[in-house]
């Protein structure tokens, strides 16, 4: 069963001053139902080829960086994503930094990306010897705001022998790294035409958008390079793992080449040709992931269905909504997200409070990547919607087979 992006936007919910935090709870109860407690905020699902697939690596003993299964997961990745390559790593942090390298991004380069987004967007920068500078983010996706940050850059940026360089610190801005937030495709068609008038490149972070969809076609083919994360919270893992999606060929064969250490082909001769990173996804992982790529349709379907009876349930809840698609996107729905109706630090923290109690663990969003320690003292735009909603955001226990429970107690309300 799909469900339409309308379904999902066009329920209206209940706006107010103020969360009723019992009404709030009441509403997540009827969602979960029966389920034991606790509910974790996401956790895998294995319910398909993952033994059968895992245990013929071990029988082979082809557990390591050699073996049929990572090809296959990368053909499959790229099929998937309806993209021509797709090259496996480590972990989606490893992938980003590489994805960057292949960009263009070197040292002491300016890279914008999200102040609302996990740190590994801003660490990818900092591996590479550049400077994370933070944009704000839009109401209608949570990812970069397009339009304010051509203001933005209108103010501060100007383009000098096809670069692009801030006045104000003197650096090259090399590129504009937008990420998914919660898998809620950003505005990419926007964020395409100030990358390429303002002469950035484009790296989409994908970590949390497996299986979303931009204007009908998956997302993550507007950038140079983008990166997935295989991490145990997503929709679907290798336990740890990522991948480098791109359409240049070119791009494919370097990134392959610089996360396997950069080894040239012999039969036995150890020779290398630059600095490479030992950065490639083992065949066991791999294997796993096969079997969880076969599953992320019904995944994804069974996450909408979630999400939907979640804004069903919010609708009548005062001071909170269920924040959904933009006209424009198929979210994966990641991880369903509650929107307080206005920013209020002790109001969220004393239902986060309530919900744990409950064993429902539903967590916050990040804390600013501009007013951590290390990040403190990076350029940035004005940030007022990020840091809005720093404090508004509540994430709700999003499984996939929460949604698949949905189906089964009820499947006459949810067929569509």
């Amino acid at each position: 069963m799909s469900i339409a992006t309308s379904e999902l936007s066009s329920i209206p919910a209940t706006r107010a001053s103020g969360l009723d935090t019992e009404r709030a709870l009441a509403a997540i109860e009827r969602v979960l139902n029966d389920e034991p407690r606790p509910v974790a905020l996401h956790e895998p699902q294995f319910a398909g080829n993952e033994w059968e697939y895992v245990k013929e690596t071990l029988d082979t003993g082809w557990v390591s960086s050699a073996g049929k299964y990572v090809e296959r997961f990368e053909r499959q990745l790229a099929d998937y994503c309806e993209v021509p390559h797709a090259v496996a790593v480590v972990n989606g942090t490893a992938a980003l930094q590489v994805c960057l390298m292949l960009a263009g991004g070197h040292r002491d380069d300016e890279v914008l990306v999200p102040a609302l987004t996990f740190i590994a967007t801003a660490n990818a920068v900092s591996y590479c010897e550049a400077v994370p500078h933070f944009c704000d983010c839009s109401s209608v996706t949570l990812g970069i705001d397009p339009h304010a940050l051509e203001q933005y850059l209108s103010a501060i940026a100007e383009v000098s022998q096809g670069q692009c360089r801030n006045r104000e610190s003197g650096r090259r801005i090399a590129a504009v790294v937008p990420m998914h937030t919660f898998g809620h495709p950003t505005d990419m068609d926007a964020l395409a035409e100030v990358a390429a008038r303002w002469r950035l490149a484009l790296v989409e972070d994908v970590a949390e958008a497996l299986g979303s969809r931009y204007k009908g076609r998956h997302v993550g083919y507007h950038g140079v390079t983008t990166a997935l994360s295989f991490n145990g919270n997503k929709i679907a893992t290798t336990g740890g793992g990522g991948a480098i999606l791109t359409c240049d060929a070119a791009i494919a064969r370097a990134a392959k080449h610089i996360t396997t250490t950069a080894k040239l082909p012999h039969r036995w001769a150890f020779l290398h040709d630059q600095v490479g990173f030992n950065y490639r996804l083992p065949n066991i992982n791999a294997a796993l992931g096969c079997a969880q790529l076969e599953q992320v349709p019904g995944a994804v379907a069974a996450k909408r269905r979630l999400a939907v009876r979640y804004v069903e349930e919010f609708r009548r809840v005062p001071g909170a909504s269920i924040f959904t698609d933009a006209e424009f996107a198929e979210s994966n729905y990641w991880l369903v997200t509650m929107l307080l109706d206005r920013p209020n630090e002790a109001e969220r923290d004393r239902f986060l409070a309530a919900c744990h109690e409950r064993g429902i663990l539903c967590r916050p969003v990040w804390t600013g990547l501009h007013r951590l320690p290390m990040y403190c003292s990076c350029p940035r735009m004005e940030l007022n919607q990020a840091e809005r909603l720093e404090f508004q955001v509540v994430n709700l226990p999003s499984s996939a087979r929460l949604g698949v429970a949905l189906e089964q107690r009820d499947p006459c309300r949810t067929a569509k």
